[in-house]
């Protein structure tokens, strides 16, 4: 059974600043990304992934911009069994997202959740320590 894509949604500006600020950013051809593992106190009733969007006035009036969250939301609906672990992505668009072939979309989108989930699968020890570590080293 596939959950409602609205679980998985990353909703308050909390988790947002969270997610730009301890998490990694990167880069695809069309959309630029932000992930990391969420900590352990501030995993909810959500325990797998969470995904948000940001399209900024930038790429265009509200018309456009509703279309281009239209499409990345049905490109992550297909897109999300790739993500198991409890990971917050920040996708970030560019301008040419709004002419892009939607098959194109979608096959970007899944890349970057395999690469997503590839990375908490290599290091999710450091990845969720860069989240929880504001002490300073400790002295043998």
């Amino acid at each position: 059974m596939i959950s409602s894509s609205t679980t998985h949604r990353l909703r308050k500006h909390a988790d947002y600043q969270l997610v730009y600020k301890a998490g990694r950013k990167q880069f695809a051809k069309q959309l630029a990304y932000f992930h990391a593992l969420r900590p352990a106190d501030r995993r909810s009733e959500t325990t797998g992934p969470r995904i948000g969007l940001t399209v900024p006035k930038a790429l265009g009036k509200a018309v456009d911009r509703n279309r281009i969250k239209r499409r990345l939301r049905e490109a992550v609906r297909a897109a999300l069994p790739l993500l198991t672990s409890p990971v917050d992505v920040v996708l970030h668009p560019r301008r040419s997202v709004i002419d892009l072939d939607f098959a194109q979309l979608k096959r970007e989108v899944a890349n970057i959740f395999r690469s997503v989930q590839a990375a908490c699968d290599r290091n999710p020890a450091r990845d969720r320590n860069a989240v929880n570590d504001n002490s300073a080293p400790s002295q043998p």
